[in-house]
């Protein structure tokens, strides 16, 4: 009925997850939870673990943390698989708490870069870390997947270590780090791991276990897609392409003969010109005769004209043949090339986003050091996808869905001081699929999932779905999401599989919706109908941002979204209204917003219902100037918004922004010295001003906008009239900014009680301010916080609800 049919048409040439012998281990059955401890593993009759998996996140295991789903899916194939959590990094001794592994240690930084989850897009730490108990900052240490990888091999010398997650991933390459404010070198290199596993790795760890099982060295294992690792020398057998430098003259063309007639030109076409060719007759004719009747005149044989020669050299290099692309590897500029030179740097980063296509990439090299210490990173084509039959496999794996017991209060729950908000933000929610086609260049997710949606059936989502009714504690009958790195994407794909597996643009929605891509919402829509259907759930709610341009395409779905899925807001991302930012961001224009809020509040009021539009913008995102964002905040008073959720780019690595912000290039058009250049914000102060625009209303940024408005020649928006931005006037501020991270919904005001009340010394809240007719309101402006299926709290007038937190990927 509901067969797990593949959206995409890719080629899938590799091994099924589930056609792999199981190891021997498998005799020892499943674990409740993958052991932590020496005492878990005796509890299940282990003398040793085959593989140790050591990650920077609380364990919690549900699919939609890394390390479970790595664990998890190595126990299916039968190995002995073990968590180390969160250690001690000061020294190895906390590595070796589960023994020496049979096969390796797995190392990853957690769901999360552990330099972002760490510091804000303004390098200030931050006290907080969602994927802790309790909410506590500091338990991993900067650049983890490094610290924890040496402390491994320092541990037990002799075990290979195999790296993975996102913070490996988008290190595969030398980048640069916005914290230290330089070019780094690759994470292989710095980390000296064995192997590293970017993108999703389910195939490529699979493989890798049973052959390391198999005893082959991890050193030979050079053959894995999504995997890369140290070499010294190119082998023989592959074709390599230097593309270490810029500016250099492509295919030189032959030279035209300028002596070459019209008719001659005619003849090496294959063709002929008949007037020349009459008149070249008619003067053959003549000159035959003149010389017929005066031999005197005849021309000197010895006198010939010019002969231009192909270049049998030219020749041969015009008719070489493209080599096979999965023989191919393409030099990048070397680490210290890129280090010194930015437009260098533009063009490698260039090349690799050329290089994701699973259908078409390349290999990729890069070389590391000069002379006696040069060693090259070797970077295989990205992983083939996971089939939909493959997808049911990992989700239905035997998740326990919750945060392991050694995390559990006093009362045996995670739900009091221990609770961890990483998990309890995606506790009652589904992922659906994998990967994004947007191709937004401040976004990693293309760099880490890929571009090709990979889908999980229908069946097994509302298997999910029964599961988290039936299983999962404090459900209410609201499940939290049903989506993924976007909510409309699932089996969405490219109509053509020979286009799919050829096409090398960035994305398939910019600067349009690209004609061979299919928009059908319905398989969606399906689920969502089927999903609410069931017993036992009272609502559907979509927590994943909305791709509102391809949305449009289908108004039945936005009606079905809307009407029925929306639980009094919905996030979008606009992200800019001005054409400068949107086109270095890869965004649609600000039209494809407002078409979409039309039908937003039209179907809105079909329903009788006040539902919201929660838009997000970016601040400081490079290609934006002051000017735009002053236009910015002039549309989002127009539009009654007056947001405290202010997002300022942060340049993460390998991003194509933080491209743009490190070197002033352009890399979605081809990098010369002379190509596009892209104005940046730098400087605490210009990022201060963007941001300072975005929050228009704060009396706090009042003075700084004054000085800005100024400056620009721009005095006409000051004033106390409604078409003006600000205010001539300065009420007292404390200089103060509480973070839409804490509270995320506009609290009623205070008021002392009267001194004849009894309780005098408590506040009394007033009643909310209801806002002016016409006005949208924000989470920020009123509206009341979201559901997300939690279990109610104790009753408030008007509390503070936690904000937003990003979900794990």
């Amino acid at each position: 009925m509901n067969a797990p049919v593949d959206v995409s048409f890719f080629a899938r040439a590799a091994k099924p997850l589930t056609s792999y012998r199981k190891y021997w281990a498998a005799r020892f059955g499943t674990a409740k939870f993958l052991p932590t401890t020496r005492k878990e593993m005796d509890a299940l009759g282990w003398d040793s673990c085959d593989i140790i998996v050591v990650t920077g996140d609380a364990y919690v295991d549900h699919p939609s943390f890394g390390m479970a789903v790595i664990g998890r899916m190595l126990e299916a194939q039968g190995f002995r698989v073990g968590i180390i959590a969160q250690p001690d990094w000061q020294s190895a001794e906390p590595f070796k708490a589960l023994g020496k592994p049979n096969l390796f240690f797995g190392v990853t930084a957690g769901n999360m870069d552990s330099m972002i989850n760490r510091y804000t897009a303004d390098r200030k730490i931050r006290s907080d870390d969602a994927y802790t108990p309790g909410d506590v900052g500091g338990a991993r240490p900067d650049r983890a997947a490094i610290v924890y990888s040496q402390r491994c091999k320092e541990a037990w010398n002799d075990v290979p270590i195999i790296l993975g997650g996102i913070e490996g991933s988008l290190r595969r390459i030398a980048h640069y780090d916005y914290w230290q404010d330089k070019v780094r070198r690759s994470i292989v290199v710095d980390s000296k791991c064995d192997l590293l596993l970017y993108g999703n790795a389910e195939r490529a760890i699979v493989e890798i276990a049973h052959r390391l099982a198999a005893r082959e060295p991890v050193h030979e294992i050079t053959d894995v897609r999504g995997t890369a690792f140290v070499r010294r020398d190119t082998p023989e057998e592959w074709f390599e392409i230097n593309s270490t430098s810029v500016d250099e003259p492509g295919r030189v063309e032959a030279h035209v003969n300028p002596y070459l007639m019209v008719s001659e030109q005619a003849k090496a076409n294959g063709a002929t010109c008949a007037k020349e060719d009459e008149a070249q007759a008619v003067a053959q004719a003549a000159e035959a005769g003149a010389a017929a009747a005066n031999p005197a005149n005849l021309v000197n044989p010895a006198i010939k004209p010019l002969t231009f020669v192909p270049n049998p050299a030219l020749q041969q290099r015009a008719k070489i043949k493209v080599p096979p692309r999965d023989r191919s590897v393409i030099r990048l500029p070397s680490y210290e090339q890129v280090r010194a030179d930015p437009v260098l740097y533009a063009h490698a980063n260039r090349v690799l986003h050329l290089e994701t296509n699973p259908g078409n990439a390349r290999a990729l090299v890069q070389a590391h050091g000069e002379g006696t210490t040069a060693r090259d990173v070797w970077i295989n084509p990205p992983p083939i996808p996971l089939t939909t039959a493959e997808m049911d496999y990992v989700f239905d794996l035997p998740y326990a869905r919750s945060p392991h017991p050694r995390y559990a209060d006093e009362n045996g729950s995670h739900d009091g001081a221990t609770k961890i908000p990483a998990w309890e933000m995606i506790r009652f929610s589904v992922n659906i699929m994998r990967g994004c086609f947007g191709g937004c260049t401040f976004c990693s997710i293309t760099e880490h999932e890929g571009r090709i949606i990979q889908s999980r059936s229908e069946e097994s989502i509302i298997k999910e779905v029964e599961a988290i009714r039936d299983s999962v504690s404090g459900f209410t009958g609201t499940i939290s999401d049903l989506g993924g790195p976007t909510a409309n994407m699932y089996r969405l794909g490219c109509k053509s599989p020979e286009i799919e597996a050829a096409c090398r643009k960035p994305s398939c929605v910019y600067p349009g919706i690209c004609q061979n891509l299919g928009t059908n919402h319905d398989p969606l829509i399906k689920i969502y109908r089927r999903a609410r259907a069931l017993r036992g759930i009272k609502k559907i709610l979509i927590g994943s941002g909305l791709r509102y341009d391809l949305a449009v395409q289908s108004p039945e779905y936005v009606k079905e979204l809307v009407q029925h899925h929306v639980g009094g807001y919905l996030k979008i991302a606009p992200e800019h209204t001005e054409q400068g930012p949107l086109t270095k961001m890869m965004k649609p224009g600000i039209g494809s917003y407002d078409k979409f809020k039309q039908m937003f509040e039209k179907f809105s009021a079909e329903a009788g219902k006040k539902q919201y539009l929660i838009p997000y913008f970016i601040a400081a995102h490079p290609g934006t100037s002051d000017e735009d964002m002053m236009n910015l905040a002039i549309w989002l008073k127009k539009n009654g918004f007056r947001a405290d959720q202010v997002q300022t780019f942060y340049p993460s690595p390998m991003a194509t922004a933080t491209t743009m912000y490190h070197t002033n290039k352009n890399p979605l058009r081809k990098i010369t010295r002379d190509s596009e250049t892209v104005d940046i914000v730098r400087g605490d102060k210009r990022r201060r001003l963007h941001k300072a625009f975005l929050r228009y209303h704060d009396a706090n940024n009042w003075p700084l906008l004054r000085e800005a408005l100024k400056s620009m020649g721009r005095a006409d928006l000051i004033g106390n009239g409604k078409h003006h931005l600000i205010p001539t006037w300065q009420p007292l501020t404390d200089g103060g900014y509480t973070s839409a991270r804490r509270k995320n919904s506009t609290t009623a005001p205070v008021a002392p009680a009267k001194a004849k009340d009894a309780k005098a010394s408590a506040p009394v809240r007033l009643a909310p301010v209801k806002p002016s007719k016409g006005r949208m309101l924000t989470q920020h402006t009123g509206l009341p916080p979201r559901d997300n299926g939690s279990a109610p709290a104790r009753k408030a007038a008007s509390g503070p609800v936690r904000g937003s937190i990003r979900k794990p990927r």
